[in-house]
């Protein structure tokens, strides 16, 4: 502590989580999901949990191929954020461009997910629709939403 004295600090540790942006051609991959746990499908986007010591980028190309059955050689880490502040456990946020449909979705038992491409104007109107299940991205949404300056620049980011 500031004046010399010691405390212990109990804190959670989550295993961290990645979450892609995903571009098909003019377009923005969602996935409408519906799981055992939860009582009504949601939207969100490809993603999953880190296993162990795996690196988060990994993670996100393994979970993109496992929802959704695409690949993309083009990525870019878009946002970290530690949604809670005790809880060790970051969200990364990819986005992954040129994105190619090459398999069938490999989903865990009980998942039921449903691809859809949706514009960028859909993609950033999100923020608005009750069935978003992320919020960890719902401010970037609100953000471009208002500000026409950063709207753009997302747009840019996401589509090169």
């Amino acid at each position: 502590m500031y004046d010399g004295s010691t405390k212990t600090f109990e804190r959670l540790k989550r295993p961290d989580t990645v979450q892609v942006v995903t571009v098909v051609g003019d377009k923005i991959l969602v996935l409408e999901e519906a799981q055992p746990d939860k009582s009504t499908p949601f939207l969100t986007l490809p993603g999953g949990r880190v296993d162990g010591a795996e690196d988060p980028l990994a993670a996100a190309k393994r979970e993109l191929h496992e929802e959704s059955g695409y690949v993309a050689d083009d990525w870019m880490l878009w946002l970290t954020v530690d949604p809670v502040g005790k809880i060790e456990w970051t969200i990364y946020t990819y986005i992954a461009r040129g994105a190619k449909h090459d398999a069938e979705p490999h989903l865990d038992g009980g998942e039921k997910i449903t691809p859809q491409l949706v514009t960028f104007e859909e993609f950033v109107a999100l923020a608005d629709d009750p069935r978003w299940y992320d919020p960890s991205l719902t401010h970037e949404f609100l953000i471009a939403k208002y500000d026409m300056a950063y709207r753009e620049k997302l747009r840019k980011m996401v589509f090169g």
